[in-house]
């Protein structure tokens, strides 16, 4: 019998739009995400590091690499998408407080505005950004989806965009992967909020080393983000 962690079974309140059944599937409570250690269940899923990804049928799995965000893992499916990133957490717990309202003053700040919301993975911010400025105006408003969920000194963020963001159906596929999400938070020590490491996974790694072997390009990736690549994997 699996373990479920910190939470108690039983429907939660959803602030979803759309039809009732919709409301309730999104409302459910998960047992997940899951850290290394946990008995949690069989599935396929993809090593990145950090994370291991479950597979879905129909969703594009992508290792992106920015330099003020650094490195995630983005699932993408149809016009949604979801990016996640595992960082280290102190042993109290309690990381996702502090983080949920740190975004909502910096959404407020930037001119947008949030909501705190009871999801299937716990609470969550469900907000409206600003994207792009135009002659110093904050620029069209984005609705996003922020999920989050403290575990065993780490602590996961998922950014669901999008259709899903919105639509109670659409949310439910996004919302079950982030709760079938395991980490892996090693045993060194770390700051916390500290990114965990994200990294390619291996058959995508040497897919890429061949690849660049054959363009010569003189590059021997030592590091697979040094000059951020992406890798897409669709199941």
């Amino acid at each position: 019998m699996l373990r479920r962690r910190r939470r108690e079974s039983g429907d939660q309140p959803s602030a979803y739009a759309g039809s009732m059944e919709a409301d309730q599937l999104a409302a459910r409570p998960m047992a997940g995400p899951w850290d290394i250690a946990d008995e949690y269940p069989e599935a396929e899923r993809i090593d990145c590091g950090s994370l291991l990804i479950p597979v879905r049928e129909g969703f594009d799995v992508q290792i992106n690499v920015a330099e003020e965000q650094g490195a995630w893992v983005a699932v993408v499916h149809g016009e949604s998408g979801m990016q996640l990133q595992a960082f280290a957490a102190p042993r109290s717990g309690g990381l996702w407080d502090e983080v949920r309202h740190e975004i909502a003053a910096n959404i407020a700040d930037s001119g947008g505005s949030c909501q705190d919301s009871d999801g299937p993975c716990g609470p969550e911010l469900r907000a409206e950004v600003p994207v792009g400025e135009v002659n110093g105006t904050a620029g069209q408003l984005q609705p996003v989806r922020f999920l989050g969920f403290d575990g065993p000194r780490w602590f996961l963020r998922g950014v669901i965009s999008g259709p899903a963001a919105t639509d109670a159906g659409a949310g439910v596929p996004f919302t079950e992967m982030f709760a079938d999400v395991v980490v892996v938070r090693g045993d060194y020590p770390a700051p916390p909020r500290e990114q965990l490491e994200i990294r390619l996974p291996e058959e995508a790694r040497q897919a890429l080393e061949a690849q660049l072997a054959e363009e010569d390009t003189g590059w021997d990736l030592p590091d697979p983000f040094t000059r951020g690549p992406e890798i897409s994997e669709t199941r």
